[in-house]
């Protein structure tokens, strides 16, 4: 059993519920431990980050939460932190200033050359992914694909964090219609960030969310992207990304029990004294 969900995120930034409801429900599933990780604070109106003047809030609320569960339920606090070049603040500044017991680092919105507007390739309606290839990319979806992939692979040469936040997310609304994930130019893309990944000793989360939202046919990372997380010998992290309190535990024993079944055995676990490897 996984015990534990470190990426979900509450009513400070785009969840359904506020954050004790999360910690309930926790207790309810006899989990050990649950960490808070709203969308980082960006420059920009939009509706689903932390507002920059509700971060001590945030942390008011979850050191409150870490105090009142002691010795039922370890609670932590963290960021995801969208990455927009040129846009998005240094990860090293919300860190500090929100206290982070360990920040994902995640790419929602690419910045398309030569535009001043944004692709946000996340969501629940495909037709916006589809007007930013053809808006931002002339219907080019190698060029949007790689503009992604590269997009993530600067974030993780240029900041520092723990989690790579669902690294293959980009296929979530192609579903098989732009471009397949056996196609050796997508390949390509995938094997140069996983071994930036290696290289910088970053984590990998496997993301439940897309498959029990019905968004995704498959985990992220999944298939191939999966496989050679495997071979690379990546740590991995198994997250519900849950926006609700329901979701806490969405698909976590079906992917344990997926993964057994790929032969992977560990998986990264969080403390107080930092990351841990711990049999699946």
């Amino acid at each position: 059993m996984i015990d534990y969900n470190l990426h979900q995120h509450s009513s400070f930034s785009d969840g359904g519920e506020e954050p004790e409801s999360f910690v309930k429900k926790a207790l309810e599933l006899g989990f050990s431990a649950v960490g808070f990780s709203e969308h980082s604070p960006l420059p920009f109106d939009n509706p689903f980050s932390l507002k920059a003047e509700k971060t001590e809030a945030y942390i008011r609320e979850t050191e409150r939460l870490k105090a009142e569960y002691s010795g039922r339920l370890s609670i932590y606090r963290a960021l995801e932190m969208d990455f927009i070049p040129g846009i998005s603040d240094d990860f090293a500044y919300w860190k500090n200033h929100c206290r982070t017991d360990y920040l994902i680092g995640s790419v929602h919105l690419v910045k398309p050359a030569g535009f001043d507007e944004l692709w946000f390739t996340d969501g629940p309606d495909f037709r916006i992914y589809d007007e930013g290839i053809r808006k931002f990319f002339g219907v080019d979806i190698k060029k949007a694909v790689r503009a992604f992939y590269h997009q993530t692979c600067r974030m993780i040469e240029t900041q520092e964090f723990d989690i790579v936040g669902h690294v293959d997310k980009i296929k979530m609304h192609n579903r098989g219609r732009f471009f397949s994930e056996d196609e050796k130019w997508y390949r390509s893309l995938v094997d140069e960030t996983l071994e930036l990944i290696r290289q910088k000793n970053r984590i990998v989360e496997i993301n439940t969310r897309g498959l029990y939202k019905k968004r995704s046919d498959s985990l992220f990372p999944d298939g191939y992207t999966l496989k050679r997380v495997k071979e690379l010998q990546i740590p991995i992290l198994i997250s519900s990304d849950a926006h609700q309190p329901e979701e806490t535990n969405a698909l976590l024993d079906f992917t344990r029990h997926y993964l057994l079944d790929l032969d992977f055995s560990e998986v990264m676990h969080f403390a107080n004294d930092g990351w841990k490897q711990t049999g699946l």
